[in-house]
């Protein structure tokens, strides 16, 4: 039996690749708040190329937990020494790679330890993956809501953070204080301007106490914009028997994601960075055209397929992309109401992103489940659908297909499927949007009453009254037949 620090590895085979550098001459740059599957999938994952290639070993990360299930997280790798496999996959084949550029993991218990590191100097990047819903933002607007109860206490308690944007300012104030250069704040979630984002979160809540302190943030702190992708499914009992079986390795917590991954950043940071560039990560002045083409060609295309999986239940991403009715509803959104949304993008064929997309979608070794994509709507819905449902109406083009994915969001949200199946709760406003799907079966828009989240588009005629048809064919005739009357009929 061969040992990988306390990963166990039962006869370590020549296709798992393993680090090449020696962990103990790591030493930190980075605190990254959220050490889930996707940031050990993309982040993590360039930084090990780096390391292997002998560079920027002064750019450890520092994993940081705010949440109770960080608890879980940090135990379970620290186990296993805060190694990670991750497990590439396409449809031809599967490579393991065990990553080891995490060298420790503050939990929510040692907000004092975790406190202290933001001070430290050595900490030249704060980097954060906390989902589209952790930003405190409207989601009607896209603004910073400086009500939000996690903020309120935090700007009460400025000395005693335990929110993420707290956390980052307590470490800012004391490099000010200090007279050091401020650490960059580096998003890695899928939010369109994510860098504005948090720094609109982070300086807001200075600003709430603090005005002089968020003036020198928005002068002084960069906040590079940047978008990430990488397909990466959530762990299971199922990953972690994959990973014993095709590679011998016993891990806590695999991370199995596609082969394809991109991040596309700007390259705008206060105190250095590593050289990303030289393992693929791509800089660019600006990152607009390239965020409208993934979040909606890519996220928004997780929504079109979600629902109507779903409700047909269908349990695998792949196997949605392999129903001939969902298949075919996805591609005529996409081409007819998403893809002339989408801003021209340097050096890239739309069509052939598109299609690119497809085939990521259809891969059937990735595993990724129809609920996965069906989480968390009401934060999901403003960002990737919404959006483009207001270019549409703006420009006179056709939101008919979009009206549809709306009205499946909400048949979703009633709480069945079209067989009666029980969906389980699978978003954190779960109890307010299945009281109004409810409600909306006899009153289809008693949904649209939810302007938090539709902002105007709920006043726009055409949208309602697409939205109420559809939903009302929903319930009378079944997905199935809705899809097939939007495919052949629009």
């Amino acid at each position: 039996m061969t040992k990988l620090s306390l990963v166990t590895v039962r006869g370590l085979r020549a296709e798992v690749a393993t680090p090449t550098y020696a962990r103990t001459s790591l030493t930190p740059g980075i605190v990254h708040f959220g050490v889930g599957n996707f940031h050990r999938a993309h982040l993590a994952v360039y930084l090990d190329a780096l390391f292997n290639m002998g560079l920027n070993h002064d750019w450890a990360i520092i994993g940081a937990g705010v949440m109770p299930s960080d608890e879980v997280m940090c135990q379970k790798l620290g186990e296993q020494d805060f190694l990670t496999t991750v497990v590439e996959q396409d449809a031809n084949y599967s490579a393991a790679r065990v990553t080891g550029p995490m060298i420790d993991f503050i939990p929510p218990s040692e907000r004092a330890r975790l406190m202290a590191t933001l001070a430290d100097p050595a900490i030249r990047i704060v980097s954060l993956t906390v989902t589209e819903g952790g930003y405190m933002i409207n989601p009607a607007t896209g603004k910073f809501d400086p009500s939000h109860p996690a903020l309120q206490r935090d700007a009460k308690n400025p000395d005693d953070p335990m929110s993420v944007f707290g956390l980052i300012l307590y470490g800012l104030r004391a490099r000010k204080a200090a007279g050091l250069v401020p650490y960059t704040v580096m998003s890695c979630d899928n939010l369109p301007h994510n860098g504005v984002v948090t720094r609109d979160a982070v300086a807001g809540l200075a600003r709430l106490t603090d005005a002089a302190l968020a003036d020198w943030i928005e002068a002084h702190v960069a906040f590079p914009n940047a978008m990430v992708d990488r397909i990466t499914p959530a762990t299971s009992d199922r990953e972690r028997k994959l990973a014993s079986d095709m590679f011998g390795i016993e891990d806590n917590w695999p991370v199995f994601c596609e082969e394809f991954k991109q991040w596309v950043i700007e390259d705008h940071f206060t105190a250095g960075r590593p050289a990303f560039e030289k393992v693929g990560a791509q800089f660019v002045p600006d990152v607009t055209p390239f965020e409208y083409m993934k979040i909606r060609i890519l996220n928004g295309g997780h929504a079109v397929i979600a629902y109507a999986g779903s409700l047909l239940d269908v349990h695998f991403v792949h196997e949605a992309m392999q129903h001939p009715l969902v298949h075919a509803f996805f591609e005529k959104v996409e081409q007819e109401e998403i893809i002339p949304t989408v801003l021209s993008v340097p050096n890239t064929n739309i069509q052939d992103y598109y299609k690119l997309i497809d085939r990521r979608f259809s891969n059937p070794k990735i595993g990724d489940t129809e609920r996965r994509l069906a989480l968390d709507g009401s934060n999901r819905q403003p960002k990737f659908i919404v959006p483009v449902i207001a270019d549409n109406l703006k420009a006179g083009r056709s939101i008919s297909g979009l009206a549809l994915e709306s009205a499946l969001w909400c048949r979703y949200c009633a709480g069945t499927t079209d067989s009666g199946k029980v969906t389980e709760p699978n978003d954190p406003s779960w109890g307010r949007l299945n009281g109004l799907a409810l409600k909306a079966k006899d009153d289809p828009l008693q949904w649209l009453t939810m302007e938090d989240i539709y902002g105007d588009v709920v006043k726009d005629e055409r949208f309602r009254a697409a939205f109420a048809g559809w939903l009302v064919m929903l319930w009378k005739d079944g997905t199935a037949k809705a899809l097939q009357h939007y495919i052949s009929n629009g």
